[in-house]
């Protein structure tokens, strides 16, 4: 469970790289891309943040989580001259891919094929009383 510094903390580092991924895409006139923050978590000694990455379009997300992984500690530099009033020490920057977009869209497409255990209650396995 998240303390609310770690939140804190969380909250202020996505607004940053939000800021500074987005800018680096505008800058370098990338188009037909968006890149997204989806979540900050930060471990309880405020040493590692985890960032989870939301990239459209989905085919080009490998190589764009390899270009930032790369230049984590030019993102870490940028990141640490916003927040430098906020926090004496930046945590180190680990990225993600967040797939839970993906997840919820082979539940939605589950749910809507005839194999829907919601409505075909016989594809449930069922639990027997000992």
């Amino acid at each position: 469970m998240e303390t609310n510094r770690q939140k804190k903390i969380g909250g202020v580092i996505q607004r940053d790289l939000v800021d500074i991924l987005q800018g680096e895409v505008r800058k370098n006139n990338i188009t037909n891309l968006i890149i997204s923050v989806s979540k900050v978590s930060v471990t309880t000694d405020l040493s590692i943040a985890s960032v989870y990455l939301s990239i459209f379009p989905q085919d080009k997300a490998p190589e764009i989580l390899a270009a930032v992984k790369s230049n984590a500690p030019l993102i870490k530099h940028d990141l640490s001259q916003r927040v430098r009033l906020q926090l004496r020490k930046v945590p180190n920057l680990v990225f993600f891919i967040d797939d839970s977009l993906d997840y919820i869209e082979k539940i939605d497409q589950a749910l809507s094929e005839k194999e829907n255990p919601i409505e075909n209650r016989d594809l449930l396995i069922r639990r027997r009383k000992a």
